[in-house]
């Protein structure tokens, strides 16, 4: 069974990685630029982590249920992920006032592995084209 919870939960683990990694790659390649813009990166990458495992967590933390609650789950979650992510970025750029473009720049490579298709079986149905099909 492909969408088990399981599996779900080893997607937001993967999600949740990749996230990480890129933000990681983005704050070393602005470390070039200083220290407050390798870490401005890491602010902005770091609220969408932090977001989408609250999103995990809200969304797996219970017993399978129907899918109503599912929904609602989902629904929650994803309004909560987005509630960290604004609190996160006020905090970045207003309260400790890390320079804009880095803090964005962070927030976009993470989002970025989302749309990826990290999800199972996305090469098997997707296969790549051939030079026949192109």
């Amino acid at each position: 069974m492909q969408n088990s919870t399981a599996a779900g939960r080893r997607l937001a683990i993967r999600v949740v990685a990749a996230q990480a990694v890129a933000t990681a790659l983005v704050a070393a390649g602005f470390a070039w630029r200083g220290w407050d813009d390798a870490l401005a990166v890491l602010a902005g990458g770091g609220v969408v982590v932090v977001g989408t495992v609250v999103l995990a967590l809200r969304l797996f933390a219970g017993a399978p249920a129907a899918a109503g609650t599912v929904l609602a789950r989902m629904i929650v979650g994803n309004l909560l992920r987005w509630c960290v992510i604004g609190v996160g970025l006020y905090l970045a750029m207003v309260v400790a006032r890390l320079p804009g473009l880095p803090v964005l720049a962070g927030l976009i490579a993470a989002l970025l592995p989302q749309l990826f298709g990290l999800h199972e079986g996305f090469a098997q149905r997707n296969p790549p084209a051939t030079a026949a099909q192109k």
